[in-house]
Protein backbone atom coordinates (compact mmCIF):
# COMPACT_ATOMS: atom_id res chain seq x y z
CA UNK A 1 0.00 0.00 0.00
CA UNK A 2 1.37 3.43 -0.93
CA UNK A 3 2.18 5.90 1.83
CA UNK A 4 -0.47 8.40 2.87
CA UNK A 5 0.13 12.07 2.07
CA UNK A 6 -0.58 14.54 4.88
CA UNK A 7 -3.09 17.34 4.50
CA UNK A 8 -1.23 19.21 7.23
CA UNK A 9 1.92 18.65 9.28
CA UNK A 10 2.79 20.27 12.60
CA UNK A 11 5.69 20.28 15.01
CA UNK A 12 4.25 20.20 18.51
CA UNK A 13 6.38 21.33 21.44
CA UNK A 14 6.24 18.77 24.23
CA UNK A 15 8.50 20.07 26.98
CA UNK A 16 12.00 19.76 25.45
CA UNK A 17 10.93 17.61 22.50
CA UNK A 18 9.44 18.51 19.13
CA UNK A 19 6.88 15.85 18.17
CA UNK A 20 5.71 15.63 14.58
CA UNK A 21 1.99 15.12 13.99
CA UNK A 22 0.24 14.93 10.62
CA UNK A 23 -3.37 15.28 9.51
CA UNK A 24 -4.34 12.82 6.76
CA UNK A 25 -7.46 12.11 4.71
CA UNK A 26 -8.48 8.48 5.20
CA UNK A 27 -11.72 6.94 3.92
CA UNK A 28 -13.33 10.36 3.62
CA UNK A 29 -12.39 11.40 7.16
CA UNK A 30 -9.51 13.44 8.53
CA UNK A 31 -7.41 11.77 11.19
CA UNK A 32 -4.27 12.69 13.14
CA UNK A 33 -1.29 10.32 12.84
CA UNK A 34 1.99 10.40 14.77
CA UNK A 35 5.36 8.98 13.61
CA UNK A 36 6.54 6.44 16.16
CA UNK A 37 10.31 6.22 15.64
CA UNK A 38 11.05 9.82 16.76
CA UNK A 39 9.17 9.16 20.01
CA UNK A 40 11.30 6.07 20.57
CA UNK A 41 14.41 8.20 20.00
CA UNK A 42 13.19 10.80 22.54
CA UNK A 43 12.61 8.04 25.11
CA UNK A 44 15.89 6.30 24.43
CA UNK A 45 14.33 2.96 23.43
CA UNK A 46 15.41 0.94 20.41
CA UNK A 47 13.16 1.31 17.40
CA UNK A 48 13.37 -2.18 15.89
CA UNK A 49 12.01 -4.02 18.97
CA UNK A 50 9.17 -1.50 19.21
CA UNK A 51 8.31 -1.95 15.55
CA UNK A 52 8.17 -5.72 16.06
CA UNK A 53 5.95 -5.19 19.11
CA UNK A 54 3.53 -3.10 17.03
CA UNK A 55 3.42 -5.79 14.34
CA UNK A 56 2.68 -8.48 16.96
CA UNK A 57 -0.08 -6.49 18.62
CA UNK A 58 -3.51 -7.45 17.23
CA UNK A 59 -4.88 -3.91 17.65
CA UNK A 60 -1.90 -1.71 16.80
CA UNK A 61 -0.91 -3.80 13.77
CA UNK A 62 -4.33 -3.15 12.27
CA UNK A 63 -4.05 0.62 12.72
CA UNK A 64 -0.45 1.34 11.72
CA UNK A 65 0.04 3.25 8.43
CA UNK A 66 2.92 4.52 6.36
CA UNK A 67 2.81 8.32 5.98
CA UNK A 68 5.07 10.59 3.96
CA UNK A 69 6.54 13.02 6.49
CA UNK A 70 8.86 15.97 5.89
CA UNK A 71 11.87 15.79 8.20
CA UNK A 72 14.88 18.06 8.68
CA UNK A 73 17.42 17.08 7.57
CA UNK A 74 16.40 14.44 5.09
CA UNK A 75 13.40 15.90 3.32
CA UNK A 76 10.34 13.76 2.64
CA UNK A 77 10.36 10.14 3.79
CA UNK A 78 7.86 7.44 4.64
CA UNK A 79 7.48 6.82 8.36
CA UNK A 80 5.57 4.27 10.41
CA UNK A 81 2.70 6.10 12.11
CA UNK A 82 -0.16 5.34 14.47
CA UNK A 83 -3.46 7.22 14.80
CA UNK A 84 -3.44 9.68 17.69
CA UNK A 85 -6.12 7.67 19.50
CA UNK A 86 -3.73 4.71 19.70
CA UNK A 87 -0.62 6.58 20.86
CA UNK A 88 -1.45 6.05 24.53
CA UNK A 89 -1.84 2.33 23.91
CA UNK A 90 1.59 2.21 22.32
CA UNK A 91 3.22 4.28 25.08
CA UNK A 92 1.74 2.22 27.90
CA UNK A 93 3.16 -0.85 26.22
CA UNK A 94 6.70 0.41 26.84
CA UNK A 95 8.00 -1.05 30.07
CA UNK A 96 9.68 1.40 32.44
CA UNK A 97 12.34 -1.25 33.00
CA UNK A 98 13.43 -0.83 29.38
CA UNK A 99 14.44 2.81 29.80
CA UNK A 100 17.21 4.25 31.91
CA UNK A 101 16.61 6.24 35.07
CA UNK A 102 16.97 9.55 33.25
CA UNK A 103 14.35 8.63 30.67
CA UNK A 104 11.90 7.02 33.11
CA UNK A 105 10.34 10.32 34.20
CA UNK A 106 10.10 11.35 30.55
CA UNK A 107 8.28 8.10 29.71
CA UNK A 108 5.75 8.68 32.50
CA UNK A 109 5.24 12.25 31.25
CA UNK A 110 4.62 10.97 27.73
CA UNK A 111 2.16 8.38 29.00
CA UNK A 112 0.23 10.98 31.00
CA UNK A 113 0.24 14.04 28.75
CA UNK A 114 1.31 13.30 25.18
CA UNK A 115 -2.14 12.43 23.79
CA UNK A 116 -3.77 15.54 25.26
CA UNK A 117 -1.14 17.92 23.93
CA UNK A 118 -1.17 16.47 20.41
CA UNK A 119 -4.97 16.57 20.32
CA UNK A 120 -4.99 20.22 21.42
CA UNK A 121 -2.48 21.09 18.72
CA UNK A 122 -5.06 20.31 16.04
CA UNK A 123 -8.34 20.85 17.84
CA UNK A 124 -7.83 23.85 20.11
CA UNK A 125 -4.73 25.54 18.71
CA UNK A 126 -2.46 25.06 21.73
CA UNK A 127 0.92 23.87 20.46
CA UNK A 128 2.91 23.45 23.65
CA UNK A 129 2.89 21.59 26.93
CA UNK A 130 4.87 24.35 28.62
CA UNK A 131 3.90 24.23 32.31
CA UNK A 132 4.64 27.96 32.52
CA UNK A 133 1.41 28.65 30.63
CA UNK A 134 -0.60 26.73 33.21
CA UNK A 135 0.95 28.85 35.93
CA UNK A 136 0.21 32.07 34.05
CA UNK A 137 -3.42 31.08 33.63
CA UNK A 138 -3.82 31.23 37.39
CA UNK A 139 -3.50 35.02 37.29
CA UNK A 140 -6.46 37.37 36.77
CA UNK A 141 -5.25 39.65 33.99
CA UNK A 142 -7.49 40.81 31.15
CA UNK A 143 -5.57 38.62 28.71
CA UNK A 144 -6.07 35.54 30.89
CA UNK A 145 -9.77 36.33 31.25
CA UNK A 146 -10.09 36.76 27.49
CA UNK A 147 -8.25 33.46 26.93
CA UNK A 148 -10.55 31.60 29.32
CA UNK A 149 -13.64 33.18 27.77
CA UNK A 150 -12.52 32.14 24.29
CA UNK A 151 -11.78 28.60 25.49
CA UNK A 152 -15.21 28.45 27.08
CA UNK A 153 -16.82 29.72 23.86
CA UNK A 154 -14.98 27.08 21.82
CA UNK A 155 -16.20 24.32 24.13
CA UNK A 156 -19.72 25.77 24.15
CA UNK A 157 -19.79 25.91 20.35
CA UNK A 158 -18.48 22.36 20.16
CA UNK A 159 -21.16 21.12 22.54
CA UNK A 160 -23.81 23.03 20.59
CA UNK A 161 -22.70 21.42 17.33
CA UNK A 162 -22.87 17.96 18.90
CA UNK A 163 -26.25 18.73 20.48
CA UNK A 164 -27.72 19.96 17.18
CA UNK A 165 -26.42 16.86 15.42
CA UNK A 166 -28.05 14.66 18.08
CA UNK A 167 -31.34 16.58 17.83
CA UNK A 168 -31.36 16.24 14.04
CA UNK A 169 -30.72 12.54 14.39
CA UNK A 170 -33.52 12.17 16.94
CA UNK A 171 -35.91 14.20 14.78
CA UNK A 172 -35.15 12.00 11.78
CA UNK A 173 -35.80 8.87 13.83
CA UNK A 174 -39.07 10.29 15.18
CA UNK A 175 -40.22 11.15 11.65
CA UNK A 176 -39.39 7.63 10.54
CA UNK A 177 -41.28 6.17 13.50
CA UNK A 178 -44.34 8.35 12.73
CA UNK A 179 -44.34 7.20 9.12
CA UNK A 180 -44.11 3.55 10.15
CA UNK A 181 -46.90 4.02 12.68
CA UNK A 182 -49.15 5.58 10.05
CA UNK A 183 -48.46 2.68 7.68
CA UNK A 184 -49.17 0.15 10.43
CA UNK A 185 -52.38 1.89 11.49
CA UNK A 186 -53.49 2.07 7.86
CA UNK A 187 -52.87 -1.64 7.46
CA UNK A 188 -54.59 -2.66 10.69
CA UNK A 189 -57.38 -0.11 10.56
CA UNK A 190 -56.80 2.10 13.62
CA UNK A 191 -59.98 3.21 15.44
CA UNK A 192 -61.21 6.48 13.97
CA UNK A 193 -59.60 5.85 10.62
CA UNK A 194 -61.22 4.66 7.41
CA UNK A 195 -60.93 1.14 6.04
CA UNK A 196 -57.66 -0.02 4.54
CA UNK A 197 -57.35 -0.48 0.76
CA UNK A 198 -57.71 -4.25 1.22
CA UNK A 199 -60.86 -3.82 3.32
CA UNK A 200 -62.31 -1.34 0.79
CA UNK A 201 -61.69 -3.92 -1.95
CA UNK A 202 -63.65 -6.53 0.04
CA UNK A 203 -66.58 -4.11 0.44
CA UNK A 204 -66.50 -3.38 -3.31
CA UNK A 205 -66.56 -7.10 -4.18
CA UNK A 206 -69.46 -7.66 -1.78
CA UNK A 207 -71.43 -4.80 -3.38
CA UNK A 208 -70.72 -6.30 -6.81
CA UNK A 209 -72.03 -9.72 -5.73
CA UNK A 210 -75.21 -8.21 -4.29
CA UNK A 211 -75.79 -5.99 -7.35
CA UNK A 212 -75.37 -8.89 -9.78
CA UNK A 213 -77.71 -11.15 -7.78
CA UNK A 214 -80.28 -8.39 -7.49
CA UNK A 215 -79.93 -7.48 -11.19
CA UNK A 216 -80.65 -11.09 -12.16
CA UNK A 217 -84.06 -10.66 -10.54
CA UNK A 218 -84.92 -7.14 -11.65
CA UNK A 219 -83.11 -7.24 -15.01
CA UNK A 220 -81.65 -3.79 -14.23
CA UNK A 221 -78.25 -2.43 -13.29
CA UNK A 222 -78.48 -2.43 -9.52
CA UNK A 223 -74.97 -1.24 -8.68
CA UNK A 224 -76.10 2.30 -7.96
CA UNK A 225 -78.95 1.09 -5.78
CA UNK A 226 -76.74 -1.20 -3.68
CA UNK A 227 -74.08 1.47 -3.19
CA UNK A 228 -76.80 3.99 -2.34
CA UNK A 229 -78.30 1.75 0.32
CA UNK A 230 -74.82 1.11 1.79
CA UNK A 231 -74.07 4.83 1.87
CA UNK A 232 -77.38 5.71 3.53
CA UNK A 233 -77.04 3.02 6.19
CA UNK A 234 -73.53 4.03 7.26
CA UNK A 235 -73.73 7.78 6.53
CA UNK A 236 -70.90 7.88 3.98
CA UNK A 237 -70.44 9.15 0.44
CA UNK A 238 -67.94 6.48 -0.68
CA UNK A 239 -67.24 2.93 0.41
CA UNK A 240 -63.60 3.98 0.83
CA UNK A 241 -64.70 6.41 3.56
CA UNK A 242 -66.28 3.68 5.67
CA UNK A 243 -64.90 3.90 9.26
CA UNK A 244 -62.59 0.99 9.98
CA UNK A 245 -64.53 0.09 13.12
CA UNK A 246 -67.67 -0.47 10.96
CA UNK A 247 -66.02 -2.75 8.43
CA UNK A 248 -67.33 -6.01 9.95
CA UNK A 249 -70.83 -4.55 10.30
CA UNK A 250 -70.89 -3.38 6.66
CA UNK A 251 -69.62 -6.69 5.36
CA UNK A 252 -72.22 -8.51 7.47
CA UNK A 253 -74.97 -6.24 6.12
CA UNK A 254 -74.02 -7.06 2.51
CA UNK A 255 -73.64 -10.76 3.30
CA UNK A 256 -77.14 -10.97 4.76
CA UNK A 257 -78.54 -9.04 1.79
CA UNK A 258 -76.91 -11.45 -0.65
CA UNK A 259 -78.19 -14.45 1.31
CA UNK A 260 -81.72 -13.04 1.24
CA UNK A 261 -81.54 -13.02 -2.56
CA UNK A 262 -79.74 -16.25 -3.45
CA UNK A 263 -79.74 -18.16 -0.18
CA UNK A 264 -75.95 -18.35 0.08
CA UNK A 265 -72.95 -16.07 0.77
CA UNK A 266 -70.03 -16.23 -1.67
CA UNK A 267 -67.94 -13.71 0.27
Amino acid sequence: MSALTPVEQRQVAFYDDQITAVLVELDGKREIFVPIRPICDFLGVAWDPQRRRINRDLVLSGEVKGVTVTVTPGGRQEMVCLPLDYISGFLFGISASRVNDEARDRLVRYQRECYKVLAEAFQEGRLTADPVLDDLLQSDTEAVQAYKILQAMVKLARNQILLEAQMESHAARLTDHDQRLEELESTLGHAGRTVTPDQASQISQAVKAVAIALGNQTKRNEFGAVYGELYRKFGITSYKLLPAKQFDEALGFLTEWHQSIVGRAPF
